[in-house]
Formats: C-alpha cells, sequence, structure tokens
C-alpha cells in the first residue's frame, strides 16, 4: 500500500476531473482590472507630472509649457508607433501574421501602440545628425608648406 485509502484516490479523482472553482473567472477579473489601471507621479517640486498606463506608456504629460509636452507626448508616440511597426516585421519574418503567437503579439502591439494620424508634415523623431566636419590640411602662418599634418620644425603647432 502506498498509504493511501481507496476513499482519497477517488477525492483526489474528483477534484481533477471537477471544473476549476472560479479561478478562470478570477483570473479574467484581475487581469480586466490591471488593464484599466493607470498612475501618475510630480516631480520638480510638483511643476511635472506624468501619467502613465497599466503597460507603463506615458498617457499624460504637464509641464510649465503646454506646447512642449503636447510635442513631447506626440513624439512619444510617433515613436512608439515606429515600434510596432518594427514588431509587424520581425512578426512577419519569424512566426508569420497567421499565427496564433503572430496575432497575439500584433494584437498586443497595436492596441498598446496604435498609429498616430498625421497632423501635418511628418517629423523625424530624432533630427537627421549633422556631417562630419572636415578639415583641410592648411598651414597656419604663410611660409608654412601644406603637409600631411606631420611637418617637421618649429611652428604654432608643435608647442
Amino acid at each position: 500500500m502506498l498509504g493511501r485509502n481507496l476513499d482519497d484516490v477517488e477525492a483526489a479523482e474528483r477534484s481533477w476531473n471537477s471544473p476549476p472553482s472560479g479561478r478562470a473567472e478570477a483570473t479574467a477579473t484581475l487581469a480586466d482590472r490591471v488593464a484599466r489601471l493607470s498612475a501618475s507621479a510630480t516631480g520638480g517640486d510638483g511643476v511635472i507630472r506624468v501619467g502613465v498606463d497599466s503597460g507603463g506608456a506615458i498617457t499624460t504629460l504637464e509641464l510649465p509649457d503646454a506646447g512642449l509636452a503636447t510635442e513631447i507626448l506626440r513624439t512619444i508616440r510617433r515613436a512608439q508607433a515606429g515600434l510596432a511597426e518594427q514588431v509587424e516585421v520581425a512578426v512577419n519574418e519569424t512566426v508569420g501574421p497567421e499565427s496564433e503567437t503572430g496575432r497575439a503579439v500584433l494584437e498586443s502591439f497595436s492596441h498598446r501602440f496604435p498609429a498616430v494620424p498625421d497632423d501635418g508634415p511628418a517629423a523625424p523623431v530624432m533630427p537627421p545628425a549633422k556631417p562630419f566636419p572636415t578639415f583641410r590640411n592648411q598651414p597656419s602662418l604663410p611660409h608654412q608648406v601644406p603637409g600631411n599634418g606631420f611637418e617637421s620644425g618649429r611652428d604654432s603647432r608643435a608647442r
């Protein structure tokens, strides 16, 4: 004997075969409640206020300069929409959008980071980098001849 009687085995079998007792409903309720959560915080001696949704995405931003806050939020949303586009490419190249995993990932990102409507000319998320400066090999004194930058002799660059 394994230390269990027949009644214990039958009770265990009934509990395994019975439907879950409200656990699925509780899980669904928890998921709904978490999805509706949001939080906010202040900083800068109460001058700055930021609100986030349950996924951590910034939903509100209050700064002394309202125009700047609006532009920052617009830029964040464009960056998030760009992330959603990259996820779509990754899904297409790996599991495919028709798979259950692909659909779930795409739905999650499109829900959290929807496409941003065009409000005028599209501005880049970050401005393009300035071209790297070029240096010409030009002598600093009139009697010097142009060289490769390693001239011998005394000049103002050698000190």
